[in-house]
């Protein structure tokens, strides 16, 4: 680990010698530091810094306490290009075509009964200051709750979509901001990807229309740096975008019996693996190396 030095929204070289971008990073926390607020301020989600940072109190942490910021990555399996959305790790990647370099940035998605779906899509449309037309749907939820929401919401500081979306070719998904202070790196949504707004705004200034988004949903990455094997592990979700009840020591076998030949080319130290399994950081551990 290394001591905070800067952290922006992140842009990375893509790795000539394997899949691992970035470098774990740590921060003292002053006294008024929240998860919450080093993540909107450093471009973390609120759950992967609980993770990472599992016997700190996430809302007081204390002065002088050290943080862990999760600053390290293993690329999603599949090709590089385009956005990928990974929901288990509640974070986009994006690969421009005109230069060799990755962008990441947490992502919020949807919560229970809303969730977000694992599909192949594009961008259609990109839309600035976008006003709100709440769906039926929507509309009945807030007003069984005793919630009424207006039949339309106009650009500004209220708008739920933030300065910034994304439509996609999935009827009724987008990516937008958000004008609530907490949120990005939760299930939170109504099924669309919530972005903190400078980063929505970094995005949409980066992307064009028809540019490709594949969503998956993928708790655990492999990943080589040189010889070195890394597991990333993540809390699994289900299909409803919650917490899901699996073996997770079999999805891993899975993951490895899917790289073809990997056991019979790397060392594999199987204590660490069950370790970083059970511990869910999110951040990349070795866990063995080519032999």
């Amino acid at each position: 680990m290394c001591m905070l030095q800067s952290v922006s929204a992140a842009q990375f070289p893509l790795p000539t010698d394997g899949d691992i971008i970035g470098e774990v990073q740590t921060r003292i926390a002053l006294h008024e530091d929240t998860f919450a607020d080093i993540g909107k301020a450093l471009d973390f989600g609120y759950l992967e810094m609980v993770a990472a940072n599992p016997y700190v109190d996430a809302w007081l942490p204390g002065e002088g306490v050290e943080i862990t910021l999760p600053s390290k990555y293993i690329l999603p399996a599949g090709a590089r290009s385009g956005i990928v959305m990974n929901l288990a790790e509640y974070r986009l990647y994006y690969y421009p075509k005109d230069k060799p370099v990755v962008y990441t940035f947490p992502l919020g998605i949807g919560r229970e009964g809303w969730s977000s779906p694992i599909s192949e899509t594009r961008i259609v449309m990109k839309t600035p200051n976008p006003g709100w037309t709440p769906p039926k749907s929507i509309l009945r939820e807030h007003e069984e709750a005793g919630d009424p929401l207006p039949a339309y919401v106009p650009p500004g500081p209220d708008n739920p979509l933030g300065p910034y979306k994304m439509t996609l070719a999935l009827p009724g998904y987008l990516i937008h901001g958000s004008n609530k202070k907490f949120g990005i790196g939760m299930r939170v949504s109504h099924g669309c990807f919530r972005m903190l707004n400078h980063n929505v705004l970094e995005l949409a200034g980066l992307v064009q229309v028809g540019e490709s988004v594949r969503i998956i949903n993928e708790p655990y990455k492999l990943g080589f740096k040189g010889k070195q094997l890394y597991l990333e592990a993540h809390t699994p979700l289900d299909d409803h975008g919650q917490p899901s009840v699996v073996d997770k020591h079999a999805m891993v076998m899975q993951l490895l019996l899917a790289n073809e030949g990997l056991q019979d080319r790397a060392n594999i130290d199987w204590d660490r693996l069950r370790e970083v399994v059970a511990e869910e950081t999110g951040i990349p551990e070795v866990i063995g190396e080519l032999i």
